[in-house]
């Protein structure tokens, strides 16, 4: 189905879904719309500017976040990692400040995940209308900023998400809505897959000491090289961390933080002896290909076609290189300084 995408399959949600991330938003445009948007988002999470600059900006708010945790006896580890997360994407994105912002966006988004696969009823009260106001505040807030930097008469020297977007407006190559929907679908889609695959991934050393031992050793061999060996990971070094990754993919393989992509027939299609009738609705379920032992004897590698966490083909998760940047940083920082563990 990836390998046949937008010619014999797809991109489709359900009505309330679409209702929940925007009409106009990427993950249900098509062809060159999409592609448009993609190459968009890679100005700012592209393996060039994590290269240049996202990989120190990451480190820097990973130990920060770090070592702001220790004034507390225990932490809910998916909230705080959430947190930390939204503060970086949300600055390259909005120039958001964690610093000097009351927060409020990001409560809006915390009622917004809550009923994001509730039972579409629009009641007040109900998990669906409580998601639905909090998309509505968010939309609110980012259509003020976007209104407030279109009108601005001085162009800024630290160009965000929204001054690429704002070019755009004024190149008439997408409208409001779609831009608007763009980014905050993408400050979503960054923090909340990235902090459960974060969560994911310590709940899984805790249970295998050996891993994280291993884990331990490839990091510390790293910070034994340098000649401070404080000083910020070079691009070059997060290349030379094999073990990470796999711990990375392995965690992904078993928790599968996405666990269904929908897709619709655009033809009548065979596939191992089954119909799929044009216009049928296709759920499909990473799960069931992760976690069959025919397809895993070893640990996820990345690159196998039985490894589908960021999807695949022409419809890859865009921002899955930087995803995998920020675990791989947090996990060097946890490990090199820190000690934890499961309170139950």
């Amino acid at each position: 189905m990836f390998q046949q995408e937008e010619r014999l399959f797809q991109i489709w949600y359900p009505d309330s879904f679409v209702r929940i991330i925007g009409a106009d938003s990427i993950l249900t445009t098509l062809g060159s719309s999409h592609k448009h948007f993609r190459n968009l988002v890679l100005r700012i999470f592209g393996p060039e500017n994590l290269r240049r600059a996202m990989i120190h900006e990451v480190q820097r708010t990973a130990q920060a976040s770090l070592l702001s945790w220790l004034d507390h006896p225990s932490i809910e580890l998916k909230d705080a990692v959430s947190n930390m997360i939204f503060s970086v994407t949300a600055k390259k994105l909005i120039s958001y400040d964690s610093s000097t912002s009351n927060e409020e966006m990001w409560k809006h988004y915390d009622a917004f995940i809550r009923g994001l696969v509730a039972f579409p009823l629009y009641i007040p009260g109900t998990a669906f209308y409580k998601c639905m106001q909090g998309r509505r505040s968010v939309m609110k807030m980012l259509k003020e900023l976007l209104d407030e930097r279109t009108k601005a008469t001085h162009r800024r020297e630290n160009i965000d998400f929204i001054d690429v977007l704002i070019e755009e407006l004024e190149k008439d190559t997408m409208s409001e809505n779609a831009a608007l929907d763009l980014v905050f679908l993408l400050l979503f889609a960054s923090f909340e897959t990235t902090s459960s695959a974060i969560t994911a991934v310590l709940r899984f050393l805790t249970d295998n000491p050996k891993a994280l031992q291993e884990l331990t050793e490839e990091h510390d061999y790293i910070r034994k090289r340098k000649v401070d060996s404080n000083s910020e990971i070079t691009w070059e070094e997060y290349k030379s961390m094999k073990f990470t990754s796999h711990v990375i993919h392995e965690a992904l393989r078993l928790a599968n933080i996405a666990p269904v992509m929908f897709r619709k027939a655009t033809e009548d299609v065979r596939i191992k002896g089954y119909a799929i009738p044009k216009g049928s609705k296709i759920m499909i379920c990473p799960s069931t290909v992760h976690l069959n032992p025919v397809n895993t004897d070893e640990p996820a590698g990345g690159a196998s076609k039985d490894f589908m966490a960021f999807g695949g083909g022409l419809r890859l998760c865009v921002g899955a290189d930087f995803a995998k940047l920020q675990m791989a940083i947090f996990l060097h920082c946890v490990v090199t300084k820190y000690r934890y563990q499961l309170q139950h």
